[in-house]
């Protein structure tokens, strides 16, 4: 049954991965293209501003999109499905437009807040399209991951990337739009699949709004919004401490390294968009405790292993994509790296507390992740720059994914692996490493990086069933 379960979940977390390695590595092989046209100064101006859009995200759903995936696996029939898709939608149609409304208004006052000019305001105008765009295209999408509809999920986002990634070339390079033209390209594709799926989506969005139902939800999310701007602390509040104590070509270089680390993000991406679904519909809470534990260690290893091998090509990767100014950003890819492996456990952990609805204190953990964060970013930022910023966030997520393993051990134990947990995770920072210490060329950052699962045999992380499966793989091969 454990199989079975696991089986189902990689199936649909590699479609969804698909869509995500499509969508994050076309990103990344724009690189040279917003390298080329962008001085850092503009590339980190973008950044803040999409930092900033996240935050105003988390606000303006106010937890109803978390507790969407809970409340449609609770309804007992179509129609309270449909009462939960309907609420949902109305509700992220109305607050995402009225943070649009607003942002256009004041665009002015946040330009002179954020960079002390008011010249960047037609910038921050498209940033709030984007964040109107991006609330609602979410929403729809999600009906994709609930159904488990992981192939049409994917199919949205690839005509997303492809229309993205053309307009962003045509205003960049080919109109020179600068800046600008980098948020408006990113929600050109976001805005054209919408509409699609609106009309695809259309008899499923009638006009109906059921308070009760609209309560239980806010019950279940607003504790969850806290925690989500913690998290937004921990993950983009850097950029604003770069900007301000540095300068915005440092935050320029910094996302340098953020946008090469996006290929361990792609792991998370797929997992979060298959993991809630997956995970809230496994109707036994003993079945559901056992695939749990095999998750974390599966999704550990994997992420480690990422971690490793992005760790140590990092130097080659960023020269390979992006222009001599930004060779620096590399410094930062070991640390964010091991950072995004932290996120990712502590996604795979805070899914108990989700099972048993007791959200309501997630903010104290993330929440506490969020004070060491912006107290190691004062501290570390002015005498280290982005180094310091990287460190902050290493320590930020692996304080929350520990916090989190006590919070949701005490409302859902799960029987988790915790020697191999430790075993792939100090076997990664080894080698990661001695290869740093090295400085080894490529063929020795390609070779250390390929011998991560070999290192783990004599360490004993293998189980036995894990070695008859692998030397069935590999004798028909041989």
């Amino acid at each position: 049954m454990i199989a079975q379960q696991l089986a189902r979940l990689a199936k649909h977390s590699a479609i969804y991965g698909l869509g995500a390695v499509v969508s994050r590595l076309i990103g990344v092989f724009l690189l040279p293209v917003v390298t080329h046209y962008l001085p850092r100064a503009d590339l980190g101006a973008v950044d803040t501003l999409i930092a900033l859009s996240v935050v105003l995200v988390i606000v303006l759903r106010a937890g109803i999109s978390m507790a969407f995936f809970r409340f449609y696996f609770d309804a007992e029939d179509d129609a309270g499905r449909t009462r939960v898709v309907r609420t949902s939608f109305w509700f992220t149609m109305t607050a995402a437009t009225l943070g649009l409304l607003v942002g256009v208004l004041l665009a002015p006052q946040i330009s002179e807040a954020l960079f002390s000019t008011h010249s960047r305001a037609s910038l921050v105008r498209a940033a709030f399209v984007l964040l109107w765009a991006q609330m609602n295209y979410e929403q729809l999408t999600s009906l994709f991951r609930v159904e488990e509809r992981s192939v049409a999920y994917v199919a949205a986002t690839l005509a997303n990337v492809l229309i993205t990634v053309g307009a962003t070339i045509l205003l960049v390079a080919v109109w020179h739009k600068g800046a600008v033209g980098v948020i408006v390209g990113n929600f050109t594709g976001t805005l054209v699949v919408y509409f699609v799926l609106l009309a695809y989506r259309r008899f499923q969005l009638g006009l109906e709004f059921d308070r009760p139902l609209f309560r239980a939800m806010q019950r279940f999310g607003l504790p969850l919004v806290p925690s989500g701007l913690a998290l937004w602390a921990i993950d983009f509040a850097d950029r604003f401490f770069l900007l301000k104590l540095r300068n915005a070509a440092e935050v320029g270089l910094y996302s340098v390294g953020v946008r090469i680390t996006t290929a361990i993000l792609l792991l998370l991406i797929a997992l979060r968009t298959a993991w809630p679904a997956f995970a809230y519909s496994i109707k036994e809470d003993g079945e559901a405790k056992r695939t749990y534990a095999f998750v974390l260690t599966y999704v550990l290893f994997a992420a480690c292993w990422f971690s490793v091998t992005l760790s140590l090509l990092a130097p080659w990767l960023v020269r390979l994509l992006t222009a001599p100014a930004y060779y620096e950003g590399s410094r930062v890819v070991p640390l964010l790296a091991f950072a995004a492996t932290a996120f990712i456990g502590f996604n795979v952990m805070s899914i108990g507390i989700g099972r048993a609805k007791r959200t309501q204190f997630n903010w104290v953990v993330t929440g506490a992740a969020a004070v060491v964060a912006i107290g190691l970013n004062f501290a570390l930022i002015p005498p280290y720059g982005m180094i310091g910023a990287a460190i902050s966030t290493l320590v930020a997520y692996t304080v929350m994914f520990v916090g989190m393993t006590a919070r949701a051990q005490r409302v859902f134990p799960v029987p988790y692996q915790w020697r191999r947990l430790g075993t792939v995770v100090g076997a990664a920072v080894a080698l990661t490493v001695l290869g740093k210490w090295l400085d080894v060329p490529l063929a020795g950052a390609v070779a250390l990086s390929a011998v991560y699962p070999l290192v783990l045999l004599p360490l004993g992380f293998y189980l036995p069933v894990e070695l008859r499966r692998i030397r069935a793989l590999v004798s028909p091969a041989r």
